[in-house]
């Protein structure tokens, strides 16, 4: 299908960066007004985002301007969920109970799609998913009748399979917080998935075994851990807190230095945090955010500094540079350079 080419301008040109001066957020209009909750920046000058009403839109020219990408039959999903291997191709989650949870694929910048995965079980509901490179990825459900559900992919989606052994049990209830699509990260060979009883369940055998570690952060139906990301094997962050308190800036986020193993409390957010990531060119540098604002961090997570400016859902690095973007309420969307 042909993309519609939307206009979009500067709404805020921030100056030039200087030497010590915090980085500070450049708004782009998008063209949409949904509430954007997935975010993928395969390189310096492909965006990809989605969110309500089945909304995907991508930019080719570095945020300037910006198409909305048409799947059919999909204007009742609600996409939270989209990730990029390349310019080209990108894989959109649409979360919801039974048939409304669905990966859809394109391989030609969104033109066309294809319907890779429909969940048929009336009872589960997939939050998030995440790629290692362009043939292998995984996808996380609620739980089921006690039972975690995986769904890992090898063939760029072309199927996908459930993990049907090693899986340890789930508590009463647990599952994810569908708020960013960041709740998993891959390493090498790991899968981190981060829940919303605020454990991480983590296999270092590409899903073979598993383990599972208790993190301090709250938990209740509305608390958890709502972002997972590491920098490398070993160093790695939870974010989260309680969404009905944006403001809350008790126990939101915590630190590993044993891949995942074990869990250190921090301080330092100013509030509820819904996504997280490191800056893989700047060692030690990472950023979170959520509705009510957001925060940096130079020293792997340990202490945080604030950020002027909005808030946002949920964020993404682009590949190869040191420009985060990030996206948000009624087709926000913003960029910032380290």
């Amino acid at each position: 299908m042909v993309a519609t080419v939307l206009s979009a301008q500067m709404l805020a040109q921030q100056p030039a960066s200087v030497p010590g001066a915090p980085p500070r957020w450049t708004l782009v209009t998008t063209g949409v007004t949904a509430r954007l909750r997935g975010i993928s920046a395969p390189s310096s000058r492909v965006i990809w985002a989605s969110g309500t009403g089945g909304t995907v839109i991508r930019s080719a020219d570095g945020g300037t301007t910006w198409s909305r990408l048409e799947i059919p039959d999909s204007s009742a999903l609600d996409f939270r969920d989209i990730d990029s291997v390349d310019d080209r191709t990108a894989y959109v989650l649409s979360i919801g109970d039974g048939d409304a949870s669905r990966i859809y694929k394109t391989s030609d910048a969104g033109r066309t799609w294809t319907l890779q995965f429909r969940n048929d079980n009336p009872r589960a509901f997939y939050d998030a998913m995440a790629f290692r490179d362009a043939r292998t990825g995984f996808a996380f459900s609620d739980s089921v009748d006690g039972r975690m559900i995986v769904l890992a992919t090898t063939d760029g989606g072309a199927h996908w399979s459930p993990i049907s052994s090693g899986l340890l049990p789930a508590l009463e209830g647990e599952g994810a917080f569908a708020a960013s699509g960041t709740n998993i990260a891959l390493g090498r060979r790991q899968i981190w998935i981060g829940t919303s009883k605020s454990r991480v369940v983590r296999s270092t055998d590409n899903g073979r075994t598993w383990s599972v570690a208790n993190t301090p952060l709250p938990t209740s139906t509305s608390a958890g851990i709502f972002s997972i990301a590491f920098a490398d094997d070993e160093r790695g962050i939870v974010v989260g807190g309680d969404y009905k308190v944006e403001s809350g800036a008790v126990n939101n986020a915590a630190i590993t230095v044993d891949g995942g193993q074990t869990w250190t409390l921090v301080t330092g957010l100013r509030g509820f945090r819904s996504a997280v990531a490191f800056i893989p060119s700047r060692p030690g540098t990472a950023i979170a955010v959520g509705p009510s604002g957001a925060d940096y961090s130079t020293d792997g997570g340990r202490s945080w500094t604030p950020m002027d400016g909005p808030g946002f859902h949920t964020l993404a690095v682009a590949r190869g540079t040191r420009t985060v973007w990030a996206a948000g309420e009624k087709g926000t969307v913003a960029r910032i350079e380290f």
